[in-house]
């Protein structure tokens, strides 16, 4: 019990100066700036057209840009989703695997929530 007393006689002590200290003179903050204008209009025509469809159980998603089909992904009933890419834009479409020429970023799915 005699511990409390000059325990709490240091701490009064150590807590003096910031106690003893004025604050500066306080000024408000500056009003908020309006957003910036618009950097661009939105083009739609920039965004992918996505057609889902059911084929024999697989669903088919098939993604145009103009118009250009240059991806389709195939998830079969039972298994994992693939993609097919029109790399050349040539019409014709290949498996996209790592370890090929013209490596691309995977767009395998690490989690969904």
């Amino acid at each position: 019990m005699r511990c409390l007393p000059a325990f709490l006689a240091t701490m009064l002590v150590a807590a003096a100066p910031a106690f003893a200290q004025n604050p500066p003179d306080l000024q408000p903050l500056p009003a908020v700036p309006p957003p910036p204008p618009e950097m661009a209009p939105f083009d739609a025509s920039l965004e992918p057209e996505v057609t889902i469809t059911q084929r024999e159980g697989n669903t088919v998603e098939e993604y145009r840009l103009n118009g250009r089909l240059y991806r389709i992904k195939v998830t079969p009933a039972h298994g994992v989703p693939y993609f097919l890419v029109d790399r050349d834009g040539d019409g014709n479409f290949s498996q996209e695997t790592m370890g090929t020429p013209n490596v691309s970023v995977p767009t395998w799915v690490i989690g969904t929530f």
